[in-house]
């Protein structure tokens, strides 16, 4: 990513933009229409993230039913748990994500919806999976959510994160090409939301990663591994 002068405006999961800024700073929703399966190909050659699901995957019971939020593609999220015999429910905000990842990813359930406004139920989930999801979100937005969803899991069930860890709150992103706003947190901010949550911190990696295309720059990785307390 490339950030220039931190701005303030709607922070990625789904924000819109203001009306006049909306040609300039793309919403989740036609961002990631755009990058479509470019998206997944960038990203495919994370290990740091085929770690972390190797991990979830080792500490998952059997067919344990599993929220991917922000599931893009498919892969390699839902691929792997689907494929591993458990019950995956995706949701994404692209209609053309959710179309992909519904082609590769038969064997899971996907659907096009803002998470925001999705019901979630008191814990019918084992496991919810938030693969940078969260960096198009107001920090507002990023805690009311990790909490709603902290909610949907059962107790001592298990939620995985990715972020981009940057104290930056609606910056100027060029990512892929393409113009947004992020907002974020710093490591340890971002870790002391979760706690507030609800959540237990049992396991993390932070790390550099060059998305596979070219003239990428590297880009702070972080992957926490949580329990519902």
């Amino acid at each position: 990513m490339e950030v220039s002068d931190t701005g303030h405006g709607e922070g990625t999961g789904g924000a819109d933009v203001n009306d006049e800024d909306r040609s300039a700073h793309q919403p989740a929703r036609v961002l990631f229409d755009v990058l479509g399966i470019a998206y997944e190909r960038a990203f495919a050659g994370s290990e740091a993230h085929q770690a972390s699901l190797r991990r979830l995957l080792g500490d998952l019971a059997p067919r344990s039913r599993v929220l991917d939020v922000g599931s893009g593609t498919g892969r390699p999220t839902a691929d792997a748990l689907a494929a591993a015999g458990h019950e995956v429910l995706g949701i994404d905000i692209s209609p053309v994500m959710v179309e992909i990842a519904t082609r590769q990813v038969p064997e899971a359930e996907f659907r096009c919806a803002d998470i925001r406004a999705v019901p979630l139920n008191e814990a019918p989930f084992d496991a919810v999976c938030v693969y940078f999801a969260l960096l198009q979100m107001s920090r507002e937005e990023q805690a009311d959510l990790v909490s709603r969803l902290v909610r949907a899991v059962k107790p001592g069930g298990l939620m995985v994160l990715a972020t981009v860890p940057a104290d930056v709150e609606g910056a100027e992103v060029v990512f892929m090409d393409q113009p947004v706003r992020a907002t974020s947190f710093a490591r340890d901010d971002f870790v002391a939301m979760l706690t507030r949550a609800g959540l237990l911190v049992r396991a993390e990696q932070s790390l550099m990663f060059t998305p596979s295309r070219p003239g990428a720059e590297p880009e702070p990785h972080l992957f926490v591994h949580c329990q519902r307390a």
